[in-house]
């Protein structure tokens, strides 16, 4: 068969994205790569299918290029969790897609390319398996993940996951140090799986994480690390200590809390308390100098009053997290929040989100405001859609989820670079900064 392009659009979370760089990483040697969709013969569409929302956007996605195949586009994959969890429901609902592959099928992505350029439409969901390869990065040069592990075991009520995933299975120690120095020179290392500080526990018999930071650690090729969603019931006094004493390790940590009313996190199944939750940010704040602090909320459970959002806003004023996002509840078949009574229509949890945002964006208002004056490291992640200005990050900020610091002067600016920034001016929930000079 000639040499073929393929694009990948990978939908979802940062794991979804890895999960793409491994299956382009796959075929590299045989196909060329690329972004651009007028170039694109096979277009892979890896798919996020945890709310509703997520699968309404694969379906959008699929109809919006399919016009791409009058043009030059000649087959369609649909690959990850939309796949794994209703590939009884979409294979006839979906014709226009030549092939469907699972979260775990990386391994027949290659056969079935060549099967659906035998005029075959394949079902591989299921029967494949995940592989070890040389990822193509689809980040900057300067940053990228490293998931550590996949899977569920929390069996929080509300989520799909464990059923799309499978229980949790973290990946050994030695093959993630091997494939971060693969990844060549990395400014910025990030951390994730579902539960991040549960890692290990299924291969070492206990929590692993601060053992595989250490390891991390030791190479020359990562700068610094990043840790995104660790469990709070796992942020123990080592993890602690480690975010204080390894300078390597970013001061910032991402707990997904999800709600601060103890019986709504009853009826979540979530393990922590109001006032444990509150102690642990207060713990880590005590010990960790400038530590930034990210979480997550859901707004509308079913049951939840309005007393339990008051108390949602309490917290926030308390706890003072340098960011959060609030996700309005989605009611998922197959969870067990879907059998509880009192489900609120979408618009009163839609409601119940933006008033919660408009809290936390006050906090965050302020917090950043105390930087206007002072100097900051910053490293350049390079320009906006426009490619008007050029856009960067304290350490305070995680790609895409969190704000960042515009960055002006006459300075050479050069993506993946670290400068010290003068803080002008807030403008929204970013910063607006002058540079002084590169740092090395």
């Amino acid at each position: 068969m000639q040499k073929k392009t393929v694009g990948i659009i990978s939908l979802g979370c940062d794991k979804n994205r890895v999960d793409s760089e491994k299956m382009l990483g796959l075929i590299s040697d045989e196909f060329t790569i690329t972004n651009d969709i007028d170039n694109t013969q096979i277009l892979i569409i890896n798919t996020c299918a945890f709310l509703e929302s997520a699968r309404k956007e694969a379906i959008e996605t699929l109809f919006y290029y399919l016009p791409y195949k009058e043009q030059k586009l000649e087959k369609i994959i649909m690959t990850g969790c939309l796949p794994q969890k209703f590939i009884d429901q979409i294979f006839e609902e979906l014709p226009e897609v030549d092939a469907f592959l699972g979260t775990y099928d990386a391994s027949l992505l290659k056969q079935a390319i060549l099967d659906v350029y035998k005029g075959l439409r394949v079902n591989y969901v299921g029967k494949g398996q995940t592989v070890s390869c040389q990822r193509y990065l689809t980040t900057p040069n300067h940053y990228a993940y490293l998931k550590i592990a996949d899977g569920c075991s929390n069996h929080c009520t509300y989520c799909l996951i464990p059923k799309i995933r499978g229980q949790f299975k973290s990946e050994k120690i030695e093959d993630l140090v091997e494939e971060a120095k693969s990844l060549g020179d990395t400014q910025e290392l990030i951390l994730v799986a579902q539960d991040t500080t549960k890692y290990g526990m299924d291969l070492y018999g206990k929590p692993s994480l601060v053992t595989l930071i250490k390891e991390l650690s030791k190479l020359e090729n990562i700068k610094s690390i990043r840790l995104l969603y660790c469990y709070p019931e796992l942020v123990t006094d080592e993890l602690i200590n480690e975010l204080k004493t390894n300078d390597k390790l970013i001061k910032y940590i991402d707990i997904p809390l999800q709600h601060a009313s103890d019986r709504v996190l009853k009826l979540m199944g979530r393990r922590g308390t109001y006032s444990q939750n509150l102690s642990l940010i207060s713990k880590l704040k005590e010990n960790v100098k400038d530590i930034a602090i990210r979480s997550t909320f859901i707004a509308g459970f079913p049951g939840e009053t309005i007393e339990d959002i008051q108390i949602l806003e309490q917290f926030l004023r308390e706890a003072r997290l340098f960011n959060a996002g609030f996700f309005a509840y989605s009611r998922e078949k197959d969870t067990p929040s879907d059998k509880l009574p009192n489900h609120m229509l979408k618009r009163e949890r839609t409601q119940r989100a933006k008033r919660l945002y408009a809290v936390q964006n006050q906090i965050m208002a302020q917090i950043l405001d105390g930087f206007i004056g002072k100097s900051l490291p910053v490293i350049c992640d390079g320009t906006d859609q426009n490619f008007t200005k050029f856009i960067g990050r304290a350490w305070f900020s995680c790609p895409d989820i969190d704000g960042k610091v515009i960055l002006t002067g006459d300075t050479f600016i050069e993506q993946g670079k670290r400068y010290l920034v003068k803080i002008l001016k807030r403008k929204g929930l970013d910063l607006i900064g002058e540079i002084q000079y590169e740092l090395t």
